[in-house]
C-alpha cells in the first residue's frame, strides 16, 4: 500500500479520534453519555467539548475531498514522491487543525485548514500534470 493510501486511512480515523474526545467532554460536562440522543447532547456542549465535536464534523467534511484527491492522483499516475509529500502534509495539517480547534487557537486552525486544502489542490494538479 502506498504512503498516500496510508495517509487516507489516517484521515478516515481522525473523525473517530475527535469523536472520542467529544465523548470524553460529554461525560465531563453532563456526567453521562446520552446514547438515545447523542446529537442533541453534542449540540449542548460548550467550550472544548463543543470544539471537539466541531473538529469531528470538520474532519468528516474534509475526508471526501482528500480521498478523491488521492485517488485521482493515483489513477493518473502522478509523481509518487510529490503525492507522498502532499499527503503527509495534509495529514499533519488536519491533526494540527483538530488540535488547534479544540485548544481554541483560531489563527492556527485557519492556517492548518488552508494548508490541507492546498495539499488537495496540489494532488489534483499533480494528476493533471501526469
Amino acid at each position: 500500500m502506498t504512503t498516500p493510501f496510508w495517509c487516507l486511512l489516517i484521515a478516515i480515523l481522525l473523525p473517530y479520534v475527535f469523536a472520542g474526545l467529544a465523548t470524553y467532554y460529554k461525560a465531563k460536562q453532563f456526567g453521562s453519555i446520552d446514547n438515545h440522543h447523542p446529537r442533541a447532547q453534542a449540540a449542548a456542549l460548550t467550550g472544548a467539548g463543543a470544539r471537539a465535536y466541531a473538529a469531528q464534523q470538520n474532519a468528516w467534511e474534509a475526508l471526501p475531498v482528500f480521498g478523491f484527491s488521492v485517488l485521482v492522483a493515483h489513477l493518473a499516475g502522478a509523481d509518487a514522491a510529490a503525492t507522498t509529500a502532499a499527503s503527509l502534509i495534509f495529514v499533519a495539517a488536519r491533526i494540527a487543525h483538530g488540535v488547534a480547534y479544540i485548544a481554541d487557537v483560531a489563527p492556527l486552525r485557519s492556517l492548518a485548514f488552508g494548508v490541507g486544502i492546498v495539499c488537495c489542490i496540489r494532488l489534483f494538479w499533480l494528476a493533471a500534470s501526469a
